[in-house]
């Protein structure tokens, strides 16, 4: 397979780890994700990988039902290291080494985030999955991940989502939804497009860090967008 991409930042959605459970982990969609992932790093791809935690908590939801909002989003950030360490889990059993780091020291669940160790670590074949969003309440998963895929140098952020890519309005609610294959920073914002929120959009565009956005529930679909196939959709 011949790859376009060299070092990769994946986001994973906390949701779409539930597969048709409707809460937590489903183990077949994980051992479909690292699969997937175990694929291209046999390619000579490194990648970097943030999960959200939606699937067991959200800061956000916890807040509108009393939790204190900074509180909320710390039980948010333990929710994306459960998370970060099933998909090493499911990493390793098939034989792709990878390594949990974590934005806030919690050694020895995982090592403490460190910009050059996760760089080691994908060059050398490892698998990075960097937990905890950035460590701090008030910023997503998706802010999270802009900042990683910054900081790692990677040559594009990839969003995995349930859908193939960014749509008009939300194809699982309006029939005539129609699909973008490309689109700007500018025209996520002034369309109030829901891709991810404005802060990590804000910060892919400042540092020029192309965004795809694909589904990523189908089997072979993350190799496509490494060989450069025009699935999803492409922000720049």
């Amino acid at each position: 397979m011949r790859t376009k991409y060299n070092r990769v930042l994946l986001k994973l959605s906390g949701e779409s780890l539930m597969g048709n459970q409707g809460y937590g982990i489903d183990t077949e969609r994980l051992a479909s994700y690292a699969d997937q992932i175990k694929e291209i790093v046999d390619h000579g791809v490194q990648v970097a990988i943030v999960i959200g935690g939606g699937n067991i908590f959200r800061g956000v939801a916890g807040a509108a039902k009393g939790f204190d909002r900074v509180k909320g989003d710390q039980m948010g950030m333990l929710a994306t290291v459960i998370n970060s360490l099933a998909l090493s889990s499911a990493l390793c059993d098939i034989g792709q080494p990878a390594k949990v780091f974590t934005a806030i020291n919690m050694f020895p669940i995982g090592e403490y985030y460190s910009k050059w160790h996760a760089i080691d670590a994908i060059k050398e074949g490892t698998v990075a999955i960097i937990a905890g969003g950035t460590g701090n309440p008030f910023f997503t998963t998706d802010t999270g991940s802009a900042l990683r895929a910054i900081e790692v140098e990677a040559d594009v952020m990839l969003k995995g989502t349930r859908v193939d890519g960014i749509y008009t309005a939300d194809p699982e609610k309006d029939p005539t939804a129609t699909k973008f294959t490309e689109i700007t920073y500018d025209e996520i914002y002034n369309r109030g497009l829901r891709v991810m929120d404005l802060t990590a959009t804000a910060l892919c565009k400042e540092n020029h860090k192309p965004i795809i956005v694909f589904d990523m529930d189908t089997p072979g679909n993350l190799a496509k967008v490494i060989a450069g196939e025009p699935i999803g959709t492409l922000v720049y």
